[in-house]
């Protein structure tokens, strides 16, 4: 049986890269790695990337992290439930801003495990830091996250986790928005869809309370509305909603908004006429309706203010948990209200 021979490429170091741009290793390094404790000048840089471009040199992580004593590995759990536009543009901001501070940010998949036990899969990765969605992780989680060597664990929610910093974010607000615009509007019959899927209860539960606090000590109602996000259960509720007798809804947000407001026309509803109709986010699609949707516009926190708050705490893990309170709501009037 002949044999062939086949050579594999040797992989590019960055020896070879210093060699072709004529200079140091420590320089090379410097460059790479965005070091500003040390000058380097334009020229100079340009000849180190061009040189490690043409090699198709790309740093080691692994020799990076032993450097620096820890990882520059950012993980954010992925959102179990799909969040929309409004939650996907924070999260590329932020992915821009941290990569701008030289971290390098990874999604991750942890459908199935919650609590600390998710908090056990993440610290396997050995993150400097941990982006927390939801109310998802508890003290012991935290604990787990910074033995494995995490320097910063921000939580984004309702609610602060102890030891974590913590970005609050109050839906309740969103709700008290809505409802404050539908009374003013002259509607005494409220009802508030409660999307059916759990995961998003920590949102929608203080949307509700938000949409009582502003209607206490009316003569308003409130009614809670549970939806699927079908457009079968969107035609259920549609074809109960004369015998209902609600005159306005708010509808958790643009999307749930949308569905119910086509049932609600197929049905022969008009709106606003007999149904006054507010959503959330403030999506474009909502502009192109007829009637145009009115909305709560909702502020979401800086990304490249959390990133710099990551960035702190990486630099200082000893500091004192910093807590914001982020979000800001405030409602678009147009015509389906």
């Amino acid at each position: 049986m002949r044999s062939v021979m086949v050579q594999i490429p040797n992989t590019p170091t960055s020896a070879d890269v210093a060699r072709l741009a004529g200079v140091s290793r420590a320089t090379v390094s410097y460059v790479l790695n965005n070091t500003s404790a040390v000058r380097i000048s334009e020229p100079t840089r340009r000849r180190v990337h061009e040189a490690a471009r043409e090699l198709g040199y790309v740093p080691h992580a692994g020799a990076r992290s032993l450097r620096a004593g820890h990882s520059r590995l950012v993980l954010m759990p992925a959102p179990a439930i799909p969040m929309g536009p409004l939650y996907n543009r924070f999260i590329n901001e932020l992915q821009w801003a941290l990569g701008r501070l030289d971290y390098t940010v990874v999604q991750y998949g942890s459908v199935g495990l919650r609590g600390d036990e998710a908090a056990r899969a993440w610290a396997e990765l050995r993150p400097v830091a941990v982006l927390v969605p939801g109310a998802e992780m508890g003290p012991g989680g935290v604990q787990v996250l910074k033995r494995s060597g995490a320097r910063a664990v921000v939580t984004l929610g309702p609610g602060r986790v102890e030891g974590a910093h913590a970005l609050l974010m109050d839906h309740a607000a969103v709700g008290h928005c809505a409802g404050a615009h539908l009374y003013e509007r002259g509607r005494r019959r409220i009802g508030v869809v409660l999307p059916e899927e759990t995961a998003l209860e920590a949102y929608s539960r203080p949307r509700l309370a938000g949409v009582r606090q502003a209607l206490r000590g009316t003569d308003a109602t409130v009614t809670e509305l549970p939806l699927a996000y079908t457009e079968e259960a969107a035609a259920r509720l549609a074809a109960r909603w004369r015998e209902s007798g609600l005159d306005a809804v708010f509808a958790y947000n643009d999307e749930y908004a949308m569905l119910l407001m086509r049932a609600l026309q197929d049905e022969g509803a008009r709106v606003p006429r007999d149904v006054a109709l507010v959503g959330a986010d403030d999506l474009m699609l909502g502009r192109l309706l007829r009637p145009r949707l009115s909305t709560v516009h909702i502020e979401l926190p800086s990304g490249r203010d959390l990133a710099e708050l990551v960035d702190r705490a990486v630099r200082d893990p000893g500091g004192e948990p910093e807590v914001r309170k982020v979000l800001g709501a405030s409602v678009v009037p147009r015509e389906s209200s």
